[in-house]
């Protein structure tokens, strides 16, 4: 017999943040992928926001954070689009270690539906140019121009539910 058997991957829990160990995860996660691989500033990273999002924290079997995102809902995300119904993605951070695994698409999902249980009716996110395609694929629309935030090209994304 050559070879090893293929393993199917670890499964991957996909959760709301609630505990401080949870949201300790999730800080984690976006400082490994935003501060220290793209160079975001730290006080840029974490904003007022965070107090009233609703984080997803994606954890491998062994309780480890692998990936994250979080929900801009109500006022706050009123606010921000200026649309009714319109929630608002953010903060979507994969490790390096679990890129490639679908793991992304996960998560885009799970805050999906989040915002589905909290009266969304569409969902606008802010992509970084070179994820455009990743969104494209997830059946998100690119509007407007494309703009800089942190230094880094963004563009408006939105999908209607």
């Amino acid at each position: 017999m050559a070879g090893t058997p293929d393993r199917a991957p670890a499964p991957v829990e996909i959760r709301i943040a609630v505990t401080e160990a949870d949201l300790a995860q999730v800080r984690s996660v976006r400082r490994e992928v935003f501060v220290d691989e793209q160079n975001v500033p730290e006080e840029l990273e974490y904003d007022e926001l965070d107090a009233t999002s609703v984080h997803l924290l994606a954890v491998g079997p062994d309780g480890t954070g692998l990936g994250t995102g979080r929900l801009i809902h109500g006022p706050e995300a009123l606010k921000l689009t200026g649309v009714e119904g319109r929630v608002l993605l953010g903060r979507l951070a994969v490790l390096k270690a679990a890129r490639g695994t679908g793991l992304g698409a996960d998560l885009v999902r799970a805050i999906e539906q989040a915002g589905r249980e909290r009266g969304a009716r569409e969902l606008e996110l802010h992509a970084q140019t070179q994820a455009l395609g990743f969104y494209e694929r997830l059946g998100y629309t690119a509007e407007g121009p494309v703009y800089e935030d942190a230094g880094i090209p963004h563009r408006t994304m939105v999908r209607v539910f």
